[in-house]
């Protein structure tokens, strides 16, 4: 900002300025949006970094400060290791000193193959295998003899997953067509392939005769013939029936890494069950076996982990102390972390990024490393005002063992536990990237910027509520720790579903309405982003952007693709040649042949209105609307600027934009669909103080049109401002599953003794003082 010193120095409370070893010198920071942000960060305090979404956080946290030391770090290796570990490059910077080792606890997916547990990835189930080998009756054999992932410890059958699958023969085979009619619909089975032609051509079925007229012994040996040798041509050649051979080729993959068509037939095919040997414990019949003080390791594995530390704490054998210690101290850490209610065998893959950002905190609690640095997303997404005491008692207890804490974070009470405060902005995107204000929390207050003006901000309870036009009807909901729930939700208003992480609330209305006719929801699912990907593609607005340009220019809309024929052949439409240097990181430069812009010289010469398409990627959503002033790319770009995105770039790489963008970015595709019923989960994810206000804003514009919104949330403001609240709990777990409170909010404030009550009614009673 104007006037603004190029170098900002950590003045702390009670310290002497800081010795230039004490901090985290970043001089001249330029990733992404920044512009040349220079700052010094004091070592082994707390620092939180605020600002709009999109003002530069993550850049200078993430890309730049914990990317150059994980760079740093991975240089210490040889050449021949660094060979084998990913690239990274050099973050636009002009120096970095005094940099420590990065520990990033962010909020991306902990793994999303089905062998990764709550269990697995806090080290809990390993602690639990090794006490069972050593104290559980009868004595089985080691501790992977107690391992799902090992062939010692699980289920032949499922061979460790807990699952079954069956195969809907009908998504695999048209029954009444022949091999020569297409009768396979398994991608990579049609006629002339390879698959099909060792089918067609192996003597066993004649290919002219469908399916349906196959002797019973023809359609076994069609469907789950062994792997066999046959004749085809001069050749011996392996054939393996249908159904064998699917299961092959797509069950034994990782879903995550198959095509997105053949995921597709996969998901339609392959029904997955619970094992009915193991019945979903996913052990052998030795490890089921083995009990201690009555329970065995399943029975362990799937109570609430709250439970699960009482059973532990009871267990009495010195010759197991400093295990059980261990295990102990692991268990109720993830309780003390608001994690209670989960259990060891949740799979990995089910967990919000709010609970596996906290699932993999637990792992760094009990360690012994000091002086390193912590860097943190949002540690607070998905936590009730009640869970976020907790969670900043965690974040000052690895400070006070000697470690710099990092936190990029909207909420104010975890501002308020600053011993430092960076604040970007002043806006997002091109109108961010500065520095505001570095400095206490009591300066923060003192300093006019957007942050500053808002930490204290509250919104009132709403004068007059909204009547309901009439109401959706849950009967006995009883999903995971639901019990017996029946409520009305009603129509034409806003209604905010709350109450403690674990209570029960995505159960609840997932579970119960998602599916519905007329139910859109917009849930926490993340974007998958890759270089090609921008908001333009993403939202759809790319297609009628190219109908225009081929109709004012009488070509083929393929032609303004950067995925297809338009696309510059030197960097394949992506406008960065990317060098790979071998040992070293990977070199991004500008395309030389296109500069940048990303089409073939014959594509850039069409026009639209005086631009061509690379002009017309180049422009913000709010310029894109002054250009397209009717017609589908205006009614998209509409919505797109009602989310208040209105200064993203069209042609922003999505693995550009930060959680809040992506978030309001799905919002805003949601929006164009044909619904009346909307769903949305933790919309504030990401969002800054002042963004929270747009939020509602855009909430109330939803419902004002005729459409019913159903958000879940914990933060108070949205609280306050429905029209309708259903609280859950009283607490998580087997503590929650109910309905504590169901009325308009002023009700529940006067009223109601729930954890969610208490909160609101400090809350409002801070907006009354105001």
């Amino acid at each position: 900002m104007k006037g603004m010193p190029a170098t900002i120095q950590p003045e702390l409370p009670g310290h002497e300025a800081a010795d230039s070893h004490d901090v985290i010198q970043v001089r001249g920071a330029r990733e992404n949006n920044l512009s040349g942000v220079s700052l010094d960060l004091p070592k082994r305090r707390l620092t939180v970094f605020t600002g709009v979404s999109g003002s530069g956080k993550s850049s200078l946290v993430f890309d730049t400060i914990a990317a150059e030391s994980q760079r740093l770090i991975n240089e210490t290796y040889t050449a021949f290791v660094q060979n084998f570990m990913p690239s990274l490059a050099r973050p636009d910077v002009e120096s970095l000193r005094n940099l420590s080792a990065a520990i990033i606890v962010d909020q991306e997916r902990i793994g999303a193959n089905a062998r990764s547990t709550v269990g697995t990835a806090t080290d809990a189930h390993t602690m639990l295998r090794i006490l069972f080998s050593r104290i559980a009756t009868p004595a089985v054999g080691p501790p992977s003899a107690f391992s799902f992932n090992r062939a010692e410890g699980m289920c032949p059958t499922c061979e460790g997953l807990g699952k079954a699958s069956e195969i809907d023969l009908d998504e695999l085979v048209h029954r009444d067509r022949s091999l020569n009619a297409d009768a396979i619909k398994v991608p990579g089975f049609g006629v002339g392939t390879w698959y099909w032609q060792l089918m067609a051509n192996s003597g066993l079925f004649d290919p002219d005769l469908p399916l349906k007229d196959y002797r019973a012994e023809q359609w076994e040996q069609f469907l789950y013939q062994p792997a066999m040798k046959v004749k085809v041509g001069k050749s011996n050649l392996t054939f393996e029936g249908l159904v064998v051979k699917v299961r092959r080729l797509y069950l034994a993959k990782d879903r995550e890494s198959m095509q997105s068509h053949v995921r597709t037939f996969a998901d339609r095919a392959l029904k997955l069950t619970v094992c009915p040997d193991c019945d979903g414990a996913r052990l052998n019949e030795a490890a089921r076996s083995a009990r201690i003080d009555g329970l065995g390791i399943v029975d362990c594995s799937r109570l609430q982990i709250s439970d699960l530390a009482e059973f532990v704490r009871g267990i009495k054998n010195p010759s197991v102390g400093p295990m059980l210690e261990g295990l102990l101290d692991t268990l109720e850490s993830m309780v003390d972390i608001g994690l209670g209610y989960l259990s060891l065998d949740r799979e990995s893959s089910t967990l919000s990024g709010g609970e596996a950002q906290r699932v993999k905190l637990v792992r760094h609690l009990g360690s012994s490393l000091t002086d390193v640095t912590y860097v943190f997303d949002e540690p607070t997404v998905g936590l009730h005002p009640h869970d976020i005491q907790r969670m900043n008692d965690l974040l000052l207890q690895l400070r006070d063992k000697g470690n710099t804490v990092l936190v990029v974070e909207h909420k104010p009470e975890t501002i308020q536990i600053a011993d430092y405060v960076v604040d970007l902005g002043p806006g997002a995107g091109l109108a961010g990237g500065r520095l505001c204000y570095a400095g206490d929390l009591k300066g923060l207050r003192k300093s006019g910027t957007l942050t500053g003006r808002y930490l204290e901000h509250r919104v009132s309870l709403r004068d007059k509520v909204r009547e309901p036009t009439g109401s959706l009807r849950i009967e006995g909901a009883s999903l995971h720790n639901l019990q017996d729930v029946s409520v009305d939700v009603p129509l034409g208003v806003l209604t905010v579903v709350t109450g403690v992480a674990g209570s029960g609330k995505s159960s609840l209305i997932h579970g119960s309405l998602a599916g519905r006719d007329g139910v859109i929801v917009a849930g926490q699912e993340p974007i998958r982003g890759s270089r090609r990907s921008n908001p333009a593609t993403y939202s759809g607005l790319l297609d009628p952007i190219r109908a225009e340009f081929a109709k004012a220019n009488k070509v083929k809309p393929g032609l303004f693709s950067a995925n297809s024929v338009g696309a510059c052949p030197t960097c394949k439409g992506i406008g960065l040649v990317y060098t790979d240097l071998a040992m070293m990181a990977e070199v991004a430069s500008v395309c030389e042949d296109c500069n940048g812009a990303r089409f073939t010289s014959e594509v850039l010469a069409y026009r639209l209105r005086g631009k061509n398409i690379s002009e017309v990627l180049s422009m913000s959503v709010t310029e894109a609307r002054e250009f397209f002033v009717k017609g589908p790319a205006r009614a998209i770009l509409e919505r797109l600027s009602a989310v208040g995105l209105g200064y993203l770039g069209l042609g922003q790489p999505l693995t550009t934009l930060s959680g809040g963008e992506r978030q309001r970015l799905k919002l805003a595709i949601h929006m164009g669909k044909n619904g009346t019923i909307y769903i949305l989960d933790e919309p504030t994810t990401g969002l800054h103080l002042a963004d929270v206000d747009q939020l509602l804003s855009l909430l109330d514009r939803l419902v004002d049109d005729g459409n019913t919104v159903i958000v879940i949330e914990h933060h108070q403001a949205v609280m306050a401002h429905a029209d309708w609240l259903i609280d859950l709990g009283p607490g998580a777990g087997h503590d929650g599953g109910q309905i504590v409170f169901t009325g308009i909010p002023a009700d529940l404030v006067e009223s109601s003794a729930s954890l969610t009550a208490e909160h609101l009614r400090q809350y409002v009673g801070a907006t009354a003082a105001a």
